[in-house]
């Protein structure tokens, strides 16, 4: 609650610009009202004339004058306050523009105790090393390769590349389709042919139950 109404203090500056501008709108209700009272002269002035009565068509003529001098009086007061309150408001413009750049400024300062010229001045040299060391490293390693050796590694690195942004799937959940599967025989396979050896082995064994007997 304190802090809140510290906040919304109004402060002698604000206090008088809202005093200057209830004193222009009371001038401008007073100007109303002169208005009003002109527009009536002005209907009695012509009232006395239509009925013959000079002197007090006159008398109102001259109240008439009387009414807009005042106006004209109001008028300049009124532009006097409205000059007034602008005056004050652009000066409190200023002044916080003022206090803006003070703290931007003791700001500013408090930066630069933080970071020295010769601070500043050994980064840039040991970024200019760093800079002219990269450049000498890469002079010798274009050097030392072909252009046959420039184009593989540009190939390697698109295809790095290319892997990169492929998704990488685990060799247990990728499916097997039926092409990788081995062929089923659609045929009886035909009995092995015996060599002349086994031929003529078979042969032997087939006879010695004869030559025994």
């Amino acid at each position: 609650m304190g802090g809140a109404h510290s906040k919304n203090k109004i402060t002698s500056q604000d206090q008088a610009i809202l005093d200057l501008k209830i004193q222009r709108d009371k001038l401008k209700r007073y100007q109303k009202k002169i208005n009003v009272v002109i527009e009536a002269e002005v209907k009695l002035a012509k009232k006395a004339v239509e009925q013959g009565h000079k002197k007090q068509a006159l008398l109102a003529l001259k109240k008439k004058r009387y009414q807009e001098q005042l106006l004209e009086k109001t008028e300049q007061e009124l532009m006097n306050l409205e000059d007034l309150t602008q005056s004050i408001e652009y000066a409190l413009v200023e002044k916080q523009v003022m206090e803006g750049l003070k703290k931007g400024n003791t700001v500013l300062q408090d930066i630069h105790k933080e970071m020295s010229l010769e601070d500043v001045e050994k980064l840039m040299d040991d970024t200019a090393e760093a800079i002219a060391y990269q450049e000498e490293i890469d002079q010798a390693i274009s050097g030392q390769l072909s252009a046959e050796d420039e184009e593989e590694i540009l190939k390697e690195l698109e295809q790095l590349q290319l892997d990169a942004e492929m998704p990488q799937v685990p060799a247990d959940q990728i499916p097997v389709t039926m092409t990788d599967m081995p062929q089923v025989p659609t045929h009886v396979p035909k009995e092995p042919q015996p060599q002349p050896q086994q031929q003529k082995a078979q042969k032997q064994r087939e006879e010695l139950p004869a030559m025994l007997a």
